[in-house]
């Protein structure tokens, strides 16, 4: 069991390099940006990776630590009824992107997960992004895989294990959640706590 645990943290030491960690911190300051500036967030993966995306939508819509609004953040996995009329009568490589499609607009962000870096509908959501002009973010695995051409902000670690590649985005998204609201709120949220 001890080796198990030192064998984790050694993972997500390495992966934590001073590169992906500023990497982090730009994507922070994108995403505050943007919901500043009146954007939504879009967000989609497959799998674990949907579920992750759920949970990124599920701490900006309603909290991460502050009490706050809410923030326009997007799973677009949780509409089974489009994802399965879509992938019925037409492809599951496109059902990401046909949403991109409906719900991006200019200045919004699309935020692809996928572990492998290779995920056909990951990649054909981040080409229709940017074609109609949103900003994506790329997290994965595998040194980014595919996604290295289609990711204005990259969060790649070089990991090929999915369940270690499961655990740092699980961290990397925290921070990400974290940052984003301490910079949009947290002036609000201490003088809240001295009002109480």
């Amino acid at each position: 069991m001890s080796y198990w645990i030192q064998h984790r943290l050694r993972s997500i030491e390495e992966a934590f390099s001073p590169k992906y960690c500023r990497s982090v911190e730009h994507t922070i300051g994108l995403i505050a940006r943007q919901f500043q500036e009146g954007n939504k967030l879009l967000i989609c993966g497959n799998g674990g990776s949907a579920a992750d995306a759920q949970h990124i939508a599920a701490e900006f819509v309603g909290r991460f630590q502050l009490h706050r609004r809410g923030l326009p953040a997007i799973a677009l996995g949780t509409n089974v009824a489009t994802l399965t009329a879509w992938s019925n009568d037409y492809e599951y490589e496109t059902v990401f992107a046909r949403q991109v499609e409906a719900l991006g607009r200019p200045g919004d962000i699309l935020w692809g997960i996928s572990t492998s870096g290779k995920s056909p509908n990951i990649i054909r959501a981040l080409e229709t992004a940017r074609e109609s002009g949103l900003i994506t973010i790329g997290m994965a695995g595998n040194g980014g895989g595919m996604l290295k051409e289609l990711s204005d902000y990259p969060l790649f670690v070089k990991q090929y294990h999915t369940p270690y590649i499961q655990e740092i985005h699980l961290m990397t998204y925290h921070r990400i959640c974290e940052q984003v609201e301490a910079q949009l709120f947290a002036k609000a949220g201490l003088e809240a706590q001295v009002a109480v």
